[in-house]
């Protein structure tokens, strides 16, 4: 974070007290966080929160804690400019509607490489045990009792269509 709002050797104010047109005092509270080369960034934090209010939560701070604030409400306030209703929580909340699409994108692949790997075992262990003609009159083997006829469809094998509409919200049809 800069040290000072102002240039060496100028007398310029910083963004506050040029937007609130006053004197910009040596001790001013703004100037560490609000240079004069970055305007928008305290009209927005004085259309949201107020100068006077930005003021007193400077003042009762710790200095060592001021930039933080600062930037927690140029950032609170730039979100509010953009979304005048839901400020950070609707970034937060569309964030979330993402984590939530993404997790369940992540669920159907898991559950199709599930699926796969027991595909495969099924279509491994029929190639190194068939069943002869010769034999079939004969014990089967345990694999073969709970292995499906190749040419039935698999009990549980399911296709998820997720309501990209309703954001996440998903349904399980049978294939």
């Amino acid at each position: 974070m800069k040290e000072s709002g102002r240039k060496q050797g100028a007398a310029s104010p910083c963004a506050a007290c040029k937007l609130l047109r006053r004197r910009c005092a040596q001790d001013c509270v703004f100037a560490p966080y609000f240079p004069a080369d970055e305007p928008q960034k305290f009209a927005n934090v004085h259309k949201v929160f107020g100068a006077s209010n930005v003021n007193k939560m400077l003042q009762e701070l710790p200095v060592e804690q001021r930039g933080d604030a600062v930037s927690s409400m140029v950032y609170e306030a730039n979100a509010r400019v953009r979304d005048p209703v839901y400020g950070c929580v609707g970034a937060i909340s569309s964030l979330q509607q993402q984590i939530d699409l993404l997790q369940t994108q992540l669920a159907l692949a898991q559950a199709e490489v599930v699926h796969l790997r027991v595909r495969q075992a099924a279509s491994l262990s029929t190639t190194r045990h068939p069943i002869s003609p010769s034999n079939s009159t004969a014990s089967p083997s345990p694999s073969s009792n709970f292995m499906p006829p190749s040419h039935t469809k698999p009990f549980f094998e399911m296709d998820m269509v997720v309501d990209h509409d309703s954001l996440g919200e998903s349904v399980w049809y049978p294939s």
